[in-house]
């Protein structure tokens, strides 16, 4: 059966990571990072790609909802398969269930290296702020949108390395907002099941032709979705 993936690159280190591992052959398409924020134009993105396929069975995509921004996407000629989770943080830690778990004991705000770099996040945002307001006010700013977050957490994937210069920036704004800060271990399992199979009822299996709905999940899309959480200063 012929297979291609359609990636987030906030996903890139693990899914390459993935690939390497399991020696899977298949193509991949990569959709631009930063459009969490928008869900509607990540649903084009998408679609978009999926519509550009033809002589493929089966489309492997490897995305959570995002903000319900995989809802209506379909595919006339190729069977498509989704994790049945809310976003990529649940993904890359194994399960809702683990997810929910961290979050009962301190709200908390994730980073992956991917969602570091590629993502508007709650560091981008301090950055801009400083930029645009100056220092004092950018904390002002900050502390309002943090006001909800007890912890940071950076999880280590597996897929990249710890000393990256990138990945104390977490720690660094935990201290200055007086906030938790974890290292906490992903695991790679959930999205090496996405990619190989066999696959059970942690995915959905849409038939060709049938647009996916927020009911296929049957999950809580967005209660724990750190798209949904994130505030923005930007105009």
């Amino acid at each position: 059966m012929t297979s291609l993936i359609i990636a987030c690159y906030t996903l890139e280190d693990e899914v390459n990571l993935v690939i390497k591992e399991t020696g899977v052959d298949y193509p991949v398409i990569w959709i631009e990072s930063g459009l969490h924020a928008y869900p509607d134009k990540l649903r084009d993105a998408i679609q978009d790609q999926i519509d550009k396929i033809a002589n493929v069975e089966q489309l492997i995509l490897v995305f959570g909802n995002c903000g319900n921004a995989l809802t209506g996407i379909r595919s006339e000629n190729a069977k498509i398969v989704i994790p049945r989770v809310d976003d990529c943080i649940t993904l890359l830690l194994g399960s809702l269930a683990k997810r929910m778990e961290l979050t009962a004991e301190a709200a908390t705000y994730f980073f992956t290296r991917g969602w570091i770099i590629n993502e508007m996040n709650i560091i981008k945002e301090y950055e801009h702020c400083i930029e645009k307001y100056g220092s004092k006010k950018a904390e002002r700013i900050m502390k309002v949108i943090l006001k909800n977050y007890k912890r940071l957490m950076l999880i280590d994937t597996g897929a990249y390395p710890m000393d990256d210069d990138c990945l104390v920036k977490p720690k660094e704004m935990a201290a200055k907002f007086a906030l938790e800060y974890q290292i906490e271990t992903g695991t790679l399992d959930f999205l090496r099941r996405l990619i190989t199979g066999p696959w059970d009822e942690d995915f959905i299996m849409l038939p060709p032709g049938t647009p996916l709905s927020l009911n296929d999940f049957g999950i809580n899309i967005g209660a724990g979705s750190q798209i949904a959480q994130t505030g923005s200063s930007r105009e």
